[in-house]
């Protein structure tokens, strides 16, 4: 029987004792400099960090509204990338994607068949008919937004419903709808606090943990509550390792950021034991 893309992650998790997730954003105005700012910059970029900090990761994530951007040239050129990673890596296709059952459909079908994504982050804000088919495909696991580490999050994720505020109450429902371990949350580092209560509030789902690194997130607190009982999580830094440098030393700035942090993170693990 083959391993799922979920027991990828656990093995993965416990060989490498770090729940380090690098983010693959590869902004044109952010490549180094001996790049150009076209697809196949971002495509070079992309396949260099893939080499340089894959045996450093636990998990990948591309942001794929950075290949969009650039039409057909920037598809294809995602379509290299992804042919890139390794087999036993886990790559999380960040998407965020959500919407009514037939466009859901399709969304799967690019995202988790053409593309053969191991997860995806997606918005519940449709309900549960925009999930499932992402759920449809075997093994494949799915991220739901709940309180994200973006500075205007709390606007619409803070509004307080019953006494209980709305990205608490979105946790809840994911976690009473789905027993299934592929269903988990994306929860910001940016907001500790609000971190550390959702983990008491849902104990089973695993946290895709974004915000660590440039965005000032609290790391000790999400490598803490980042893995659930049903399955363990990922806390996703982007800038801090792949942009640790825009000279000819790129790639191995970004290798050698990768391994200080996994090696922060496993400092931080240890003090659970």
């Amino acid at each position: 029987m083959s391993r799922t893309p979920l027991d990828r992650l656990r093995e993965r998790t416990a060989r490498l004792a770090a729940p380090l997730c690098v983010g693959i954003d590869p902004n044109p105005e952010r490549l180094p400099e001996e790049l150009p700012r076209t697809a196949a910059g971002i495509e070079r970029f992309a396949r260099g960090i893939i080499e340089a900090v894959a045996e450093e990761a636990t998990a990948l994530k591309i942001n794929i509204a950075f290949f969009e951007a650039f039409g057909s040239a920037g598809m294809a050129a995602l379509e290299r990338v992804r042919s890139d990673v390794p087999l036993d890596q886990f790559l999380i296709l960040d998407a965020k994607r959500g919407d009514i059952g037939t466009t859901a459909e399709r969304q799967a079908e690019a995202l988790l068949g053409h593309l053969a994504g191991d997860a995806v982050t997606l918005s519940p804000y449709l309900g549960e008919d925009a999930i499932e088919p992402f759920l449809a495909y075997p093994g494949r696991m799915v991220y739901l937004l709940a309180r994200t580490s973006n500075p205007n999050a709390g606007q619409l994720q803070d509004m307080v419903t019953d006494g209980v505020p709305l990205y608490r109450r979105v946790a809840r429902w994911a976690v009473d709808r789905w027993s299934d371990p592929r269903v988990g949350l994306v929860v910001g580092a940016t907001a500790p606090d609000e971190l550390r209560t959702l983990r008491d509030d849902v104990p089973e789902p695993g946290f895709l943990v974004p915000g660590v690194g440039a965005q000032g997130g609290d790391m000790a607190a999400a490598v803490l509550a980042c893995n659930g009982t049903r399955a363990p999580g990922v806390v996703n830094l982007s800038r801090a390792i792949t942009g640790a440098s825009r000279g000819a030393d790129w790639a191995d700035a970004a290798r050698a950021a990768a391994r200080r942090v996994r090696g922060e993170m496993q400092w931080v693990g240890a003090t659970l034991d």
